[in-house]
């Protein structure tokens, strides 16, 4: 699946540092102080964790630039592996906005992802927040593998294997595919470093439980878009007594596999997608004519003629297949990115111009990749590789799912996931097959989000399905409400696009006044799209 910021094309909810973290050191985040609230975390069985559970922030302003004068910056110290907290740490890079009202603590966002970096998000569209500074500090943050703080890189060697799953090979040749995939997670795991042996939601969720204490707070208050909410359901089952006010907003599964979800998320854009060509063949500007048959027909020729020949770019590189789908999939995430999306295809279309597709595909602008280990330490901004979002979304989605099949069986049934995806999407299908197939090669990821994320015995949580969502499909915000238990209250939102916060007023305003009031919808209570409303 995909997301980060709703509504952006760089916050997408299924979205690599070369050479990050080789080694982690220990290293200072904050002064020690003695812990405020009920660390049990920190402070109970297993191992001693209560060095992490004194720490308290020091903020400064955020260096870089382009960054908002009245945000802050700091960092918190978290240990590599849980399960032995005295050998190596990892800094994770956090920033807020401060309260400009009576201040009730502080609200944690999670954008989305996996992958998606808080910090600049943050400090991209901290205006669509600035309500929530009436009651809190708002802050965002980077996870462990992503932005800043160590982030996790594949180098160049996925695109092949993409290429290879999305193109004809996966069915002419599986078995080279397949050790195509094999290289591709061997090359993950040489420029990643150790972080990578450590990365997904369950640490993560301890990672925010540490990061709770060092603001201040005795409970967490918490947003978090698309993947964010299941980053959230994991913290609510690992730290009940813990939870304050957490509305999850487009939600995930917590039940279906890989395979499952990418076929889910096939058929959502293939949805969004058909939405947009509706739209866009009444405007006599429209690259695929004014026909609406025809213009499917067109688009589906299109993106396959870049996997069979993809075009050159401006920077000497080439377009491919798989960068078309992913630049079309990101504007499709709202309805206030067609325009431009529209204007990206056409100078494409017309005149072989990848500049405003290859925008969409990276998300933005792209960051220079560099080869540096880190140490444990923030990586500077400019040290960020390119391909971090990707290489953390597929870390972490590998990290969250217990299934390997065999190589012998995978390859045997290449050729049907092919077809059932293709049949889900002829535009999309291929290349989420493709981010499904490259947890091949990876060890198994755990099954505690599947068999321990359940009847969470927590305050009452606020679930938003958006019900045009093109990634989370709004039977996943039923699903996982039902799954979560009597806790989990729904609000269903009737618009389109991915999430509601960021585009529905109705439901900006439902969620800002549970989290600052504790006013709660009723459970199935809607919001009218802002059309209608």
């Amino acid at each position: 699946m995909q997301a980060m910021q709703p509504a952006r094309p760089a916050t997408v909810r299924r979205r690599v540092l070369t050479g990050a973290v080789t080694s982690a050191v220990i290293s200072v985040a904050a002064v020690a102080v003695p812990a405020a609230g009920p660390a049990a975390a920190g402070e109970g069985d297993g191992p001693d964790l209560s060095r992490f559970y004194r720490q308290r922030i020091q903020w400064a302003a955020c260096e870089g630039s382009g960054m908002p004068k009245d945000l802050q910056c700091g960092k918190v110290t978290v240990p590599l592996d849980y399960a032995h907290p005295q050998r190596a740490t990892l800094d994770l890079a956090v920033a807020r906005y401060r309260a400009t009202g009576k201040r009730q603590g502080s609200v944690v966002l999670d954008f989305g992802g996996p992958g998606g970096p808080g910090v600049a998000e943050l400090a991209a569209n901290g205006g669509d927040f600035m309500d929530l500074t009436n009651g809190y500090d708002v802050v965002g943050f980077d996870p462990r593998g992503v932005g800043r703080s160590s982030p996790v890189s594949c180098g160049d060697t996925p695109g092949g294997a993409l290429g290879a799953v999305a193109g004809g090979d996966a069915v002419r040749d599986p078995g080279t595919v397949l050790e195509q995939l094999r290289r591709a997670a061997a090359e993950c795991a040489r420029h990643s470093g150790p972080v990578l042996r450590h990365i997904g939601t369950v640490n993560v969720a301890r990672d925010l439980d540490v990061i709770r204490q060092a603001l201040g707070d005795r409970k967490l208050n918490y947003l978090g878009f698309s993947y964010g909410s299941r980053l959230g359901a994991v913290y609510a089952a690992q730290f009940p007594h813990l939870v304050g006010r957490m509305a999850l907003d487009g939600v995930d599964t917590l039940t279906e596999p890989l395979a499952e979800q990418g076929l889910a998320g096939a058929e959502g854009q293939q949805r969004a997608l058909d939405d947009f060509l509706d739209w866009c063949v009444k405007d006599i500007a429209c690259p695929l004519g004014q026909d609406r048959r025809t213009a499917g027909e067109q688009m589906v020729r299109l993106v396959r003629s870049l996997y069979e020949e993809p075009v050159p770019t401006g920077l000497g590189a080439r377009f491919t297949g798989q960068d078309l789908v992913a630049a079309l999939g990101r504007g499709l995430y709202s309805r206030r990115l067609w325009p431009p999306l529209e204007r990206a295809l056409s100078a494409l279309v017309d005149d072989g111009d990848t500049r405003g597709v290859e925008a969409f595909a990276s998300g933005g602008a792209g960051l220079p990749r560099r080869d540096r280990a880190g140490d444990g330490g923030l990586v500077d901004p400019e040290d960020v590789p390119a391909d971090n979002l990707p290489a953390a979304l597929m870390a972490v989605d590998c990290a969250d799912d217990p299934d390997r099949p065999a190589a012998a069986d995978l390859a045997r049934q290449l050729g049907r996931l092919r077809a059932a995806y293709e049949h889900a999407s002829p535009v999309f299908g291929r290349h989420r097959l493709a981010q499904v197939l490259m947890c091949h090669g990876r060890p198994p990821g755990t099954d505690f989000i599947r068999t321990r994320v359940k009847d969470v015995r927590t305050p009452k949580l606020l679930l938003v399905g958006t019900r045009g969502d093109p990634a989370t499909p709004y039977r996943w915000a039923l699903e996982t409400a039902r799954r979560l238990g009597p806790s989990a209250v729904v609000l269903d939102n009737r618009g389109d696009g991915h999430t509601g916060y960021g585009s529905s007023t109705c439901v900006h305003r439902k969620v800002d006044d549970f989290l600052l009031y504790g006013s709660l919808p009723a459970d199935g209570s809607s919001c009218p799209p802002d059309e209608e409303g």
